[in-house]
């Protein structure tokens, strides 16, 4: 999670990271990220705000898209847990709340997969 450059790798609608500040991890890193769902293309442009080594990163949105996300690990038995939440605000050329209300399941299903392309490559690499 940390290595934030790396997760277009495994987040399907990420084209890319770009980084707008010389540090590339910790609170203060800067990012914008290319991003495509179905025919929808926007440039996401966050800021770590919260930064806990090996156990969560916390990221404000200020495109066009506004809000917060966060990544959290969790121990869990013999392995971890690793959360994603979002908290969103449409622009009114993406529907308002009624687009982000529209949009949630889309993401939901979005970002389920990201989890699960992440989980395989994860386990690829303990091999």
């Amino acid at each position: 999670m940390a290595d934030l450059g790396s997760h277009p790798e495994w987040m399907g609608d990420a084209e890319a990271v770009e980084f707008l500040t010389t540090q590339t991890t910790g609170v203060g890193t800067r990012i914008t990220v290319p991003t495509r769902i179905g025919p929808v293309r926007t440039t996401d442009v966050m800021t770590v705000v919260g930064w806990e080594e090996g156990r969560g990163i916390t990221v404000e949105h200020v495109g066009a898209v506004s809000g917060r996300g966060r990544f959290e690990i969790q121990p869990l038995g013999p392995g971890t847990e690793l959360s994603w939440s979002e908290t969103l605000t449409f622009p009114w050329w993406l529907g308002g709340p009624l687009g982000a209300w529209l949009a949630r399941p889309i993401l939901r299903r979005i970002w389920k997969q990201n989890l699960e392309r992440l989980r395989r490559r994860l386990a690829a690499s303990d091999r």
